[in-house]
């Protein structure tokens, strides 16, 4: 790790965080909560956000995949998406769910503002992002794709999006 150049636990919680947070919104699988972990860390996301039936750590599964991130970052369980969003929102965060609906804004032509915060919402694997929860969102964006299938596995959804909002909010 040191030839990495990789934080330390003790550093990564002192060091400063980008201005995202993750929700996700009732996620089933633990493989993808954990991967959410993952990235986050790799990102220093602010914290995440596990509400309804999105497992909490610790978790054997979620340590599969997350690989320790569970220590470093910042998490919260809340019992309804709808709660941790208005939350944030509240707490001056513009909400940003990742889902196809009419009139969703590309990933690509999206462009933050460095001066805001961000909540990034992922919704659940088969139903994606609650109806009352893309209404409080002031953008919903969507991964333009050009093949047969038309979704992505959260993971992927969440490390694209992240990695596309870290580059435009210029944090490397």
């Amino acid at each position: 790790m040191e030839e990495l150049e990789r934080l330390s636990l003790e550093e990564f919680k002192q060091v400063e965080k980008s201005p995202i947070v993750l929700v996700l919104d009732n996620i089933r699988s633990l493989n993808n909560v954990g991967s959410a972990f993952r990235t986050a860390d790799a990102f220093r996301i602010k914290k995440i956000f596990l509400c309804g039936i999105t497992g909490t750590p610790p978790h054997r599964d979620i340590q599969k995949t997350a690989l320790g991130a569970t220590e470093s970052l910042d998490w919260e369980y809340c019992a309804s998406t709808l709660e941790a969003v208005e939350k944030l929102k509240r707490e001056g965060y513009q909400l940003c769910a990742l889902e196809q609906v009419e009139k969703s804004v590309m990933l690509n032509e999206f462009s933050p503002n460095p001066a805001q915060n961000y909540a990034l919402i992922f919704g659940n694997e088969v139903f994606g992002v609650e109806e009352e929860v893309l209404k409080k969102c002031d953008t919903v964006l969507e991964i333009p794709q050009l093949g047969t299938k038309h979704s992505l596995n959260i993971s992927v959804t969440l490390g694209i999006a992240v990695w596309d909002m870290m580059v435009k909010l210029d944090q490397f």
